[in-house]
């Protein structure tokens, strides 16, 4: 199994930044794709960001392009997620997960392992 543990939300204004973390442990050594979701209350998991585990390659939701940058530390176990640029629609709770199977995908259902979010509130 993995672990995994969200950390750095909070309330920032409209224009400013955040970044989040998450933090793995257990079976990271088959982790191959960590992925950031976000969701608001009575909608789906919308995908933001994911990113390689194990080489280079990062993929982004078109709403988030240009203002989010995802990254790793594997000798952390940790992936970010820098959010620049906020918008009032940006606040959700986000969710760090991990697939060990797909090597890149934005389906949720493909993920294995969640943390338990963490919220970010952008406000006007």
């Amino acid at each position: 199994q993995v672990q995994l543990v969200e950390s750095g939300g909070g309330l920032v204004q409209a224009g400013g930044s955040l970044r989040l973390s998450c933090a793995a442990s257990g079976r990271t050594s088959s982790m191959l794709l960590m992925g950031w979701f976000r969701q608001t209350p009575g909608n789906e998991r919308e995908f933001v960001a994911a990113s390689h585990w194990k080489w280079d390659g990062t993929y982004y939701a078109e709403s988030v392009k240009g203002r989010f940058t995802i990254s790793r530390d594997n000798a952390k176990n940790t992936v970010y997620l820098e959010m620049n640029s906020l918008k009032p629609e940006d606040t959700a709770i986000y969710y760090c997960a991990t697939s060990l199977t797909a090597t890149m995908t934005e389906v949720d259902t493909e993920y294995d392992y969640w943390g338990r979010g963490t919220q970010v509130t952008v406000s006007s």
